[in-house]
């Protein structure tokens, strides 16, 4: 049983056929049977963080946080200071092999490592590239760390798209990264977005996340994120706005009037108390991402189902499917491939085999249940990226994940101890936490 497209579901009794990296027309090409297998197509994850990958049950010995701000002034701005190249390299490996056994064959990537930017994004790209997923990557300009820094890391996203631009890589495209508006001088906004038009490419953004965004872009400019953004040049379709959970009436209207993509990551909302986004209101371009919080898909949008299901009984089944299927359209945007994130004829073979032996009746109106209340990445048996087995009997074809683990250990440990030497990040937002 082949699942064609998850937005609308499409599902027919047939195999797939692959030939030249594409879904085939059938009889053409090499035969996936389907025989007592759901196939569907690949996952995508519309924002992620995977230098975050090292971090899990990382020791803590600071006053805990208390806001937002302060999470990411004594965590996550500590970690990123602590980066090397040894320790992105081992972080995107973590990261992409994780993705591959849930099932997700595109990863958007934002990233971040003060002390090691120039590179960065070939470092992650070669990671990636060696485990055959797909992925959008750019890196996370901010004024945070000083003017040069900010400085160093436009020139990143310039050299980066520069190279992919000429080299044409068949796995890899670019975004230009920011932080947010409230780590983001009015030259550094504005030098951003003149990257990002150069290069034909959106800005990906965390945007309202928390209240102080909003704080600091009146304290800053007298207006909200959203029109900072928009008087910046860099609200358009292209687009990618991480979070949106304080976008208030007219925001949500700016953000749809310009077709921009908002993603949306549940599971990171929760953690951070940061409030809950107004998906319903957020229009057709509204993706699901994870914010770092690991890369499966079936997970996230679960638990975006029940979160938005705690508000509300008329959130429908479905209503994580188009979330996906959003996520994949925007790939698809920056790698020219519209039919990517189906399994149509024409369409890149990125494609995931479940074994999952349905308890009952499973068709095109049950699908959605099926998806919320029983399949799951333990379903996860094949992935194929761009017509090649990346993962076969759940095993990576081209790394050892064992392995891969027992690397970033080593490289876990010594970044750990680093963080013994960094202390909480001095930067504040105007306008208060």
């Amino acid at each position: 049983m082949i699942v064609m497209s998850l937005d609308p579901v499409r599902i027919v009794d047939d195999d797939v056929w692959v030939l030249g990296g594409r879904i085939a027309a059938a009889g053409e090409g090499t035969r996936i049977g389907s025989n007592g297998l759901l196939v569907v197509p690949g996952n995508v994850c519309a924002h992620t963080h995977l230098y975050s990958a090292l971090a899990r049950g990382m020791p803590y010995a600071l006053d805990a946080p208390r806001n937002f701000v302060e999470i990411l002034q004594r965590v996550w701005w500590r970690l990123d200071r602590a980066l090397d190249e040894e320790s992105v390299h081992a972080s995107a490996l973590v990261g992409g092999l994780e993705a591959l056994l849930s099932g997700t064959t595109t990863l958007i990537d934002h990233h971040a490592s003060p002390n090691t930017i120039d590179g960065s994004l070939d470092v992650i790209a070669s990671a990636l590239g060696s485990l055959g997923i797909r992925a959008i990557l750019c890196y996370e300009t901010s004024d945070r760390d000083g003017l040069e820094r900010a400085r160093g890391g436009l020139a990143e996203n310039r050299r980066f798209l520069d190279r992919i631009g000429h080299e044409q890589p068949s796995l890899v495209r670019g975004f230009v990264g920011a932080h947010a508006s409230f780590t983001l001088s009015d030259e550094t906004l504005a030098g951003c977005a003149e990257v990002a038009s150069e290069h034909s490419v959106g800005l990906h953004v965390h945007a309202a996340e928390d209240g102080a965004d909003e704080r600091d872009a009146l304290a800053r400019s007298g207006v909200r994120v959203v029109e900072r953004l928009a008087r910046a040049g860099a609200l358009d379709e292209r687009a990618l706005l991480a979070h949106g959970v304080r976008f208030d009436d007219d925001e949500i209207t700016a953000v749809t009037e310009a077709h921009a993509t908002v993603a949306h990551n549940a599971r990171s909302n929760m953690n951070n108390s940061v409030g809950r986004a107004r998906v319903d209101e957020l229009g057709g371009r509204l993706a699901l991402g994870t914010d770092g919080i690991g890369s499966d898909m079936f997970e996230e949008s679960r638990a975006a189902f029940f979160r938005r299901r705690e508000d509300g009984l008329d959130a429908a089944a479905d209503w994580p499917l188009t979330g996906l299927a959003e996520s994949a359209r925007l790939a698809g945007r920056s790698f020219g491939e519209p039919l990517l994130g189906t399994l149509e004829a024409g369409a890149p073979a990125d494609l995931v085999v479940l074994d999952y032996p349905a308890p009952a009746p499973l068709d095109e109106d049950s699908f959605a249940g099926h998806w919320i209340f029983g399949i799951s990445s333990r379903h996860v048996r094949d992935v194929m990226v761009g017509g090649e087995w990346v993962v076969q009997d759940r095993r990576l074809t081209r790394a050892d994940d064992r392995q891969v683990a027992a690397d970033a250990l080593v490289q876990a440990e010594r970044l750990w101890r680093r963080l013994d030497e960094i202390g909480p990040h001095p930067f504040e937002p105007k306008g208060g936490f």
